[in-house]
């Protein structure tokens, strides 16, 4: 990646700060009221989901989390659907009823984001199963934190994607936290052994390097394509904000919550730029750039159709007559 031109350079920093300036314009609108439900941003972890959307391919799947926003925006969703959507309007991606842990839209490859631990995984595996069968060199993703390492459907599903010799990319942000809880005190094993135990490669990267993920990505992705069966990358990552949005985070040491800083992939990525000639007046111009681009589709929401409720209860409720 040393080679990498600045309009290379430049495309991968929007990316990453797309991410992040839509994150924080939720985290105002949320605390104002204005997304209904409760939202879990992945603020300081853009470059895992910036890479992924760099090397994935748009016939691709992926499966997401509950902090699946960065996914849902790499793999291409709208950002004016994506407003819209969070915001519970009836333009939105899902009518407004999915909001900010269901995201999905299945013509873009994104399954959805998940509010169940572990269980994008599953959903992965049904889809590389899918592009095995239609015998297609599509990929699978499923995105999961450390936090799912101990639940039995991860386990199961590093077998069958194994006996199978599926299609699958396993992708773990690792940050260090299960909710509330540090990893180590949830699950004894590293992920690394997990992967072995199943005959599964394993690759660990610095998820907050975003062109190194972007490499170990591409690796991975190209052996899967390649008919060399599943791949775990595990991606070591720092959660800034909470838990969910407003967690005090009383859990977390004082010195950790204030090192944060020294892990921000953005400045990070920022300070290579910088270092290849790429100004600080253009860096600016893409924030700028995209800072325009969130409020605008922030005021379109705000203009959308709040759902009729009779409408908004289809799919949700059977009638019961005749029963």
């Amino acid at each position: 990646m040393a080679t990498a031109n600045k309009e290379y350079l430049l495309d991968v920093y929007r990316r990453m700060l797309h991410i992040r300036l839509v994150e924080l314009r939720l985290g105002r609108l949320f605390s104002d009221g204005e997304v209904p439900g409760f939202i879990h941003l992945s603020v300081g972890q853009e470059a895992v989901a910036a890479a992924m959307g760099r090397v994935l391919r748009p016939d691709d799947t992926v499966a997401s989390t509950h902090r699946g926003h960065g996914h849902a925006l790499s793999k291409g969703i709208d950002i004016n659907d994506f407003f819209m959507e969070l915001m519970a309007k009836e333009e939105g991606i899902c009518k407004g009823r999915g909001g900010s842990m269901h995201v999905a839209n299945m013509s873009i490859g994104m399954l959805g984001a998940n509010a169940i631990v572990g269980a994008s995984i599953p959903i992965a595996l049904g889809s590389a199963l899918a592009h095995q069968v239609k015998k297609t060199d599509a990929v699978a993703v499923a995105f999961f934190g450390d936090g799912a390492m101990a639940e039995g459907v991860l386990h199961e599903s590093l077998n069958l994607a194994s006996l199978w010799q599926l299609p699958m990319m396993f992708l773990c942000e690792n940050n260090g936290w299960a909710e509330f809880s540090p990893t180590h005190k949830q699950f004894v094993a590293p992920l690394s052994k997990l992967a072995d135990a199943f005959g599964i490669p394993h690759k660990k990267v610095d998820g907050n390097d975003v062109l190194t993920m972007i490499d170990a990505a591409q690796v991975a992705v190209n052996d899967i394509r390649n008919g060399k069966g599943p791949q775990v990358l595990e991606c070591i990552t720092h959660r800034w904000r909470g838990h969910y949005e407003g967690d005090p985070q009383k859990y977390r040491s004082g010195d950790e919550l204030d090192g944060l800083q020294g892990h921000d992939p953005v400045a990070l990525f920022e300070a290579v730029l910088t270092k290849k000639g790429i100004s600080k007046e253009q860096q600016q111009k893409v924030r700028a750039e995209i800072d325009a681009q969130v409020e605008q589709s922030v005021e379109r929401a705000r203009q959308g159709t709040v759902p009729d409720w009779n409408t908004a209860c289809n799919d949700v409720y059977t009638n019961a007559k005749g029963y």
